[in-house]
């Protein structure tokens, strides 16, 4: 994510947090007839801003951070009620189910929220407006048609919040009869982004042309790199080995030492407060199918280490008596009645706390797959051993932007995000993706 795009989401948070603390300071101005009244010190600023850290995570996992989503439309509306209504039953569970503050704001809350509602509600439908009415920062001129530049374009066309806009499209590329004019394009048209393919910096003509440019102060950047920027995952078919070799380079070594004996602790602890709900589905697997309350799988992990993973069984027994097949996520024949509602529910995950504690799989990071389907991908699929440089882990960056895979088309856009994850891998990266996760189980879907 480019810095504007930082901006606009920091400006975003900024003003929700500036509405927060003023609708409480009102609250409390209607409700004891004095600004500064001790009360707001005292009681009221500690408690509520553990209720506005709670509402702002949350407004993140219903995507109301998202720029995508910055747009005034139904989507939109949607969002900000259900966040909302979250935000109001949060408000309501922590005073009054949690006396650890000691205060009781039955009315102040009901109060807060009624002004806080409509307020932000405004504050969210002028600056979308804003956003998509206000001067584009990257002007963009494009070079090259193939299917990474049209995916560039129907985003960039759809999202204007993202801050670019396609003034000039150069779609035959060296063959567009005004390439050799691109610097007076450039000035005519008020470019200040040129987005190129990686082949055209080989050629010498293009590369002499585009180099006289710099000095009209644009900013050159590769067409992979601006298709990474918006769509968030890699454009394998605009990539090369060299690319891999210059981004694919070990990093936050430390953070992996850090977190690898911490996961394991907490799955280890999260297993014991979970162990009721875990012995309660086999229990009712056991009653309602024949067969073993659990599935045991071989995955290929980290370094391609073949590695056995333990999930709670959702199909028929002998599902795969005839070999390993791609599944039906939705539609599939072979799992019971009880499966679709574990599989529904995530409940079936369960049992890979287990990997987690062994050290085979983390929480983050690109999902394992059967050796028979990992031997058929690396066949069809350009670079998919990468997808081994990290451990695999129960939920990624591919699971939480992309549906279920179910073909090898599926697998190839999976791991265009799985190499983004492996490449800007971070402790925030993690964090975000465990909170859209969550937003997934709540809301089903991405």
């Amino acid at each position: 994510m480019n810095s504007f795009s930082r901006l606009k989401q920091i400006i975003l948070i900024f003003g929700d947090i500036l509405i927060l603390y003023a609708a409480l300071i009102l609250t409390l101005w209607l409700r004891y007839d004095k600004l500064f009244y001790k009360q707001f010190f005292d009681y009221h600023l500690g408690p509520f801003t553990f209720i506005f850290i709670i509402w702002t995570i949350c407004f993140y996992i219903a995507g109301l951070y998202d720029l995508k989503s910055l747009k005034n439309g139904f989507e939109f509306e949607q969002k900000f009620i259900y966040a909302l209504f979250f935000n109001f039953i949060i408000g309501v569970s922590i005073f009054y189910l949690i006396p650890y503050f000691g205060i009781e704001p039955r009315r102040n809350l009901i109060i807060l929220f009624l002004i806080f509602g409509p307020t932000n509600y405004i504050w969210r439908r002028i600056y979308n407006f804003i956003l998509a009415r206000s001067g584009t920062a990257n002007r963009v001129l494009l070079i090259g048609i193939n299917k990474t530049t049209e995916e560039i374009s129907e985003k960039i066309e759809a999202n204007p919040q993202l801050g670019y806009k396609i003034k000039y499209w150069m779609k035959e590329g060296l063959g567009d009869k005004e390439f050799d004019h691109i610097a007076q394009i450039i000035i005519s048209q008020n470019i200040n982004t040129l987005v190129i393919p990686a082949h055209l910096k080989k050629d010498t003509k293009a590369a002499k042309l585009i180099y006289k440019t710099l000095s009209l102060g644009i900013e050159i950047m590769d067409l992979s790199t601006l298709h990474e920027e918006i769509l968030q995952k890699v454009p394998l078919a605009e990539l090369e080995e060299v690319w891999f070799l210059e981004n694919l380079i070990k990093k936050h070594k430390i953070y992996k030492i850090i977190s690898e004996p911490i996961e394991r602790i907490f799955a280890f602890l999260l297993g014991i407060i979970l162990l009721p709900i875990l012995l309660i589905v086999a229990i009712l697997i056991k009653i309602t199918s024949h067969g073993s309350a659990f599935f045991s799988q071989r995955r290929i992990g980290k370094g391609g280490k073949e590695f056995t993973i333990w999930k709670f069984r959702t199909m028929v027994s002998d599902a795969e008596k005839d070999g390993a097949k791609w599944a039906n996520y939705h539609n599939d024949p072979r799992v019971t009645t009880l499966g679709k509602i574990l599989r529904w529910s995530h409940l079936d995950e369960l049992p890979q706390l287990y990997n987690i504690i062994r050290g085979e799989i983390s929480f983050v990071g690109p999902r394992p797959e059967q050796p028979e389907f990992v031997e058929k991908l690396q066949k069809e699929l350009p670079f998919y051993d990468l997808r081994h440089l990290t451990k695999p882990g129960i939920t990624g960056w591919a699971q939480i932007n992309y549906r279920y895979a179910a073909s090898t088309t599926d697998s190839y856009q999976k791991l265009q995000y799985d190499i983004y994850y492996i490449k800007n891998n971070s402790p925030l990266l993690d964090f975000l993706i465990i909170l859209k996760t969550i937003k997934f189980l709540i809301t089903n879907h991405s």
